[in-house]
């Protein structure tokens, strides 16, 4: 028997191209994310399609905090250099995930208790996972070398 949150997953990973689309087309007009207007498309999706792709990977209980820190200080540090402001960075991040939750929503899957029980379940584990992003994000933009 296959749990609701492991097919999600599966849902959102296999969706990666029409999330990383959306948001794309998202970040590019959103006023709070200016930098994210003129900068490279290509660079733009091939980040968030990382993300999407690999959803399953970082919200497992096998991926380690440590090594979201790594990742995600990291990716601060490099969109410092980029020019982006922090506050544009940590509300692509929120797009991102916000596309996440359209998208399962969008499927009408969530049909009984334990459906919505299930759904619940991967939501903290999503949030979760994109709560420490954010902070290691922050984290790695603000150090300064």
């Amino acid at each position: 028997m296959e749990f609701l949150s492991e097919r999600l997953v599966r849902l959102i990973e296999r969706s990666a191209e029409e999330l990383t689309n959306n948001w794309l087309r998202d970040v590019r007009k959103n006023f709070s994310t200016p930098t994210y207007h003129t900068y490279d498309a290509d660079k733009l999706y091939q980040r968030a399609f990382l993300v999407y792709s690999q959803l399953g990977k970082w919200i497992s209980r096998a991926t380690t905090k440590e090594e979201i820190a790594t990742h995600y200080t990291a990716m601060g540090k490099q969109r410092r250099r980029e020019g982006f402001m922090l506050s544009e960075v940590i509300q692509a991040l929120i797009i991102t995930r916000r596309h996440v939750w359209i998208k399962v929503l969008s499927e009408g899957l969530l049909e009984t208790a334990l459906d919505m029980h299930k759904a619940m379940e991967l939501n903290n584990r999503v949030i979760l996972f994109f709560d420490r992003a954010i902070y290691f994000t922050a984290l790695g933009y603000e150090k300064i070398e």
